[in-house]
């Protein structure tokens, strides 16, 4: 099997400080956070930005001194979110991707959100898709249904996405496809064999969804965004023991984790030029 990416989502746009006191806010925390899931065996960072009253922001500023911060402590994949929050507008959601990271999210679809809906109109996508040709930014395809890898094989086909494709897979979302074995293998299916692809489960299903992750040669998403607890009824004190976790799982099993340098390989990403 290839080495496994881990990758941090440290913050999130929902979990709030009233959740869990852990959960870093300020760019310098994030930062922070961000040296420790590196030294702990993290490769990639998915960041979203608050602001100073803790509300999801997609602040160009904000992602810029978090960037800055975190290239000149580590050698980290940063990749910024172009989900942001419910409710912004695309012109804000995109800002991020004008900074030029190595990499950022894109979802290729709508689902239900809970009681909300994330709106991922095609004429959008194809928006996103168009500023991470631009700027030089990999795509990860975000995946909540089905239907949102066709969406992104078409783009494929109209020469606004290139192959090899990564997606992450994000199961157990209240109102999207839910978090088993059997809908992870589905979607498998669906993708084409030269592409990489990583496992996040939300909630209670982080662990399992990892484990699927480790063992079927995928990649693994964990972190803050997509959990708070580090087993049921324990709150993680940051998201290094929730990495530090899936590295000893991934040695239990045999399985080597990849530096940021090799992940960066395995994604066809450029080295990281200082």
């Amino acid at each position: 099997m290839e080495k496994l990416i881990i990758t941090a989502a440290l913050v999130g746009a929902e979990v709030t400080r009233q959740q869990t006191p852990y959960l870093p806010l300020s760019p310098r925390e994030i930062a922070d956070e961000a040296v420790k899931v590196r030294v702990a065996g993290a490769s990639i960072v998915h960041l979203h930005m608050r602001d100073r009253f803790g509300n999801p922001s997609q602040d160009k500023a904000l992602f810029a001194e978090v960037i800055s911060h975190i290239q000149t402590e580590t050698d980290l994949i940063i990749q910024v979110s172009t989900g942001g929050a419910v409710g912004m507008s695309a012109e804000e959601r995109v800002a991020p991707v004008t900074l030029a990271p190595e990499m950022a999210s894109l979802s290729t679809g709508s689902v239900n959100f809970g009681d909300n809906v994330f709106s991922n109109p095609l004429p959008m996508i194809r928006e996103f898709a168009r500023a991470c040709q631009v700027h030089h930014v990999k795509p990860e395809i975000e995946i909540f249904e089905g239907g949102m890898i066709q969406n992104a094989l078409t783009l494929l086909k109209q020469g606004l996405l290139h192959a090899p494709l990564h997606f992450n897979f994000v199961l157990g979302v209240p109102g999207g496809l839910p978090a088993t074995a059997k809908n992870l293998l589905f979607l498998l299916d669906l993708i084409p064999s030269a592409s990489t692809w990583t496992i996040s489960g939300i909630g209670r299903h982080q662990l399992s969804m990892n484990t699927l992750g480790i063992i079927l040669g995928g990649h693994v998403r964990t972190g803050f965004e997509d959990n708070i607890y580090y087993r049921k009824g324990v709150l993680a004190e940051g998201n290094a023991p929730f990495v530090s976790r899936l590295v000893n799982l991934a040695q239990t099993l045999d399985r080597s984790v990849a530096t940021p340098l090799e992940a960066r390989k395995l994604l066809g990403i450029l080295p990281l030029q200082r």
